[in-house]
């Protein structure tokens, strides 16, 4: 069994409000006295993807000091910029190309990859990224399940906003999933709101946003509400291959 925490769209920018929101959920995590095996963050870790942005994400995380109490996983989205996300964040050299990785655990995979495409608030899983998710479940040879973790929602979430900026070329993900029955699941941001739904035959499941959450349009006026506690996930993949998600604030 797998236990994932999951924290989406931190929106890091320097201001008390963004740090403090961030904090808060963070603290949660940290004294969960039950077992968690890794937390997750899929995206728009950085308000503007600045190098001191992801220095205080780095510090939060637990990233430079080791503070924190499992692996931290991380994937970019469309507010992060990739050079400065791997050299203050990641502590790797800078580069322009896709942050893709893995985690391997005792029961699964889990593989982060980047949905971002710089300049625009669209994603897309470009050519190069998914060679490498092919070449990675080669590599783990069908002996786990896998879980995909990316910015970008690649299915519509009934929401002007997030859908008009959601992962492009989604056949190309239906066609991957087709040919690999491996993939237990897909995990997300971008969205701001808790969601689960189905993409080619697979759970999607949407993180809540820590800094804002979505207000649906029959929930008022105003997409962004502000006043609503942070939120995270905690996602179980258990022995017989089931994804199960729990939905939680921090308040």
């Amino acid at each position: 069994m797998l236990v994932l925490a999951h924290i989406s769209d931190l929106h890091l920018d320097g201001t008390e409000r963004a740090t403090e929101r961030a904090e808060r959920v963070r603290d949660r995590l940290w004294e969960l006295p039950g077992p968690v095996d890794a937390l997750l963050v899929t995206g728009d870790i950085a308000d503007h993807g600045t190098e001191a942005e992801y220095e205080e994400a780095a510090r939060l995380l637990g990233l430079r000091d080791r503070g924190a109490p499992f692996p931290v996983l991380t994937c970019p989205g469309n507010h992060d910029s990739r050079a400065p996300y791997r050299k203050a964040l990641l502590g790797e050299p800078a580069g322009e190309g896709p942050v893709n990785s893995v985690r391997v655990f005792d029961d699964a995979a889990v593989l982060m990859c980047d949905s971002s495409m710089p300049g625009s608030d669209e994603g897309e899983l470009d050519e190069e990224t998914y060679a490498w998710i092919e070449e990675t479940l080669d590599e783990l040879d069908g002996t786990l399940p896998a879980l995909l973790a990316f910015h970008h929602p690649p299915v519509a979430l009934h929401h002007p906003l997030p859908d008009a900026y959601r992962l492009r070329r989604p056949s190309a993900l239906a066609a991957l999933l087709e040919r690999r029955s491996e993939v237990a699941g897909i995990i997300t941001g971008h969205a701001h709101t808790p969601a689960a739904t189905v993409f080619g035959g697979r759970p999607l499941l949407v993180g809540p946003g820590v800094t804002w959450t979505l207000r649906l349009p029959w929930e008022g006026e105003g997409a962004a509400d502000r006043e609503a506690p942070p939120g995270f996930a905690f996602h179980v993949l258990d022995d017989e291959g089931r994804l199960t998600s729990h939905f939680r604030v921090a308040v």
